[in-house]
């Protein structure tokens, strides 16, 4: 069976240590380290750039964390610089000196020493001074899985910088740099949700996100019977390649027709009245169903908290399942095989919902289910997927894990 096993914190610390011994076997030995988990949003997708509400949680076993120390010396050119490896590609080291970060020259290395040159460059832009380090990263928050790898790997990094520079950051400030390099950086203009719940998650807690005003309410999910399954369909996306900022324009474009900020402020009759008067254009630039998603996936969200609160998880899971068909029929980013993946967990006694998760385009979905109906739940998706779609799936339990911090490091 494809199933990801557990990674403690621990047990991935030590991983990164060994990679620094191995990577700087001159530089002594590593003495800062910090962890930032990637996310499962429950639901409430597509919603955050529309400065909506989001429903996600911190996963606890699928975390990326920076090893690495810092050091006073004069870098290159008595300039000061950072030598990073990742333990996916170790024999492409990353190193640039930490100045003139700016990305319009471009820059040579590998494509995901970016989201680190764009953190640095947050940090230099307020004026703090980045002395040279070196650092290596592992990771179990797969990549390209709609899990968020890359806000993971910006919130460890951004952690580590502010204990080798000890510039003071809210969880919020963190998540606006983060989505910064993410629009800057990546070229993906994303909203802030993902860079939020890995800097601010909450251990055993969803955490409702106002993606306007930034406020958060924890809401528990620790009910010991109930679990949430991810299944990644390894069915690879891209989101800078312009479907994803499609979508945003047409969002932008709604609220603007129908005079409001946002789509956060729109109302279902306000969409249907320009819809009616020809407002939004051409049927086939689908402005009516793109806003019509983000409308309504906003209620849902709020619906999902009450259901939540009363562990009225009949409701949470039928609330995923109409999520779903939105994000697949009006938003028009779900994929064959996710939906496959939703049609296998809908089959199975014990599972109360199940719906794509993240940007879309492949990824993963996210499943509600039974403690006790899990490994049904996982036999039939590995069988049926397989027979149904051609692939194998990858799959993980996870429950709602702490945010980004600092780890403290035991050398053995």
């Amino acid at each position: 069976m494809p199933t990801l096993e557990s990674t403690s914190t621990e047990a991935l610390l030590k991983r990164g240590i060994a990679l620094y011994r191995e990577s700087f076997p001159n530089s002594g030995e590593p003495t800062i380290a910090a962890a930032a988990p990637g996310r499962v949003n429950l639901i409430g997708e597509h919603t955050d750039y529309n400065e909506g509400f989001v429903l996600p949680m911190a996963l606890s076993n699928r975390e990326t964390i920076f090893v690495g120390n810092s050091f006073v010396d004069s870098g290159l050119g008595n300039l000061p610089r950072a030598r990073v490896v990742s333990e996916l590609r170790p024999q492409e080291p990353a190193e640039f000196v930490l100045r003139d970060l700016s990305p319009e020259g471009g820059f040579s290395g590998p494509a995901w020493a970016n989201y680190i040159r764009g953190m640095v460059a947050q940090f230099l832009e307020r004026g703090v001074r980045v002395p040279s380090f070196d650092a290596v990263i592992v990771s179990e928050v797969p990549l390209g899985g709609g899990v968020s790898s890359s806000a993971a790997l910006e919130m460890a990094c951004a952690v580590f910088l502010q204990e080798i520079t000890g510039l003071a950051l809210s969880a919020v400030d963190r998540a606006r740099m983060g989505q910064r390099v993410e629009h800057v950086y990546a070229g993906v203009p994303s909203g802030i949700m993902d860079q939020f719940i890995s800097s601010a998650g909450v251990a055993g807690s969803a955490l409702l996100i106002d993606c306007r005003t930034m406020d958060t309410r924890a809401i528990p999910l620790d009910d010991p019977d109930m679990v949430i399954v991810v299944v990644n369909s390894n069915v690879k996306h891209s989101l800078a390649d312009g479907e994803y900022g499609r979508r945003r324009k047409a969002c932008e474009q709604a609220a603007a027709t129908m005079g409001v900020a946002s789509l956060r402020d729109a109302t279902r009759e306000q969409l249907e009245s320009c819809r009616a008067s020809g407002a939004l254009g051409a049927p086939e630039d689908k402005i009516y169903e793109r806003a019509l998603h983000v409308i309504e996936e906003n209620h849902r969200v709020l619906e999902a908290v009450k259901a939540l609160e009363e562990r009225n998880y009949t409701r949470f899971g039928k609330l995923m399942y109409e999520s779903h068909e939105s994000l697949r029929s009006n938003y028009e980013v779900s994929c064959k095989e996710i939906d496959i993946l939703v049609e296998i967990a809908r089959e199975v006694p014990g599972v109360y919902g199940s719906r794509l998760t993240g940007g879309g385009f492949g990824g993963c979905t996210v499943t509600l289910v039974r403690a006790d109906s899990v490994q049904s739940l996982l036999k039939h998706v590995e069988l049926l997927y397989l027979e149904r779609a051609g692939r194998s799936p990858t799959c993980f339990v996870s429950q709602p894990g702490a945010g980004a911090r600092p780890l403290e490091i035991q050398l053995a």
